[in-house]
């Protein structure tokens, strides 16, 4: 091979590494571009969510159905958003039916929806 083009082939060869380095770079910082494991956490994060809200409610409904709500309400409002969830979790309001332990997901969604309608 010609000295002249074994240059031009190792300039092509550095500049195609080059620009998929970049290409990476630039996917992965601005392009939205995320790794194999990133996205299934990203895809269990999202579930997971996605499952809390649908089950909310019961958790609203099972507050609803206990006699002493207006009395523990008021203690749920004393408590603040750190300690809350760990109160309403304590009361079995997010233990979902046929389910053994509470879900401390269900139980900051359920705090929020309950705070908004306090006084």
């Amino acid at each position: 091979m010609k000295e002249a083009t074994s240059k031009r082939l190792k300039t092509a060869i550095y500049s195609a590494i080059g620009g998929a380095i970049f290409t990476m770079i630039i996917g992965f910082s601005w392009g939205g571009w995320v790794s194999a494991g990133t996205a299934r956490n990203m895809g269990e994060d999202m579930a997971e969510t996605a499952v809390s809200e649908r089950l909310t409610p019961i958790c609203i409904g099972q507050f609803n159905l206990d006699p002493e709500k207006e009395a523990k309400l008021k203690i749920l409002n004393n408590k603040g958003a750190w300690q809350g969830d760990d109160y309403i979790m304590a009361q079995g309001w997010s233990t979902m039916p046929f389910e053994k332990e509470p879900d401390n997901r269900i139980a900051d969604s359920c705090y929020a929806i309950l705070m908004k309608h306090v006084e």
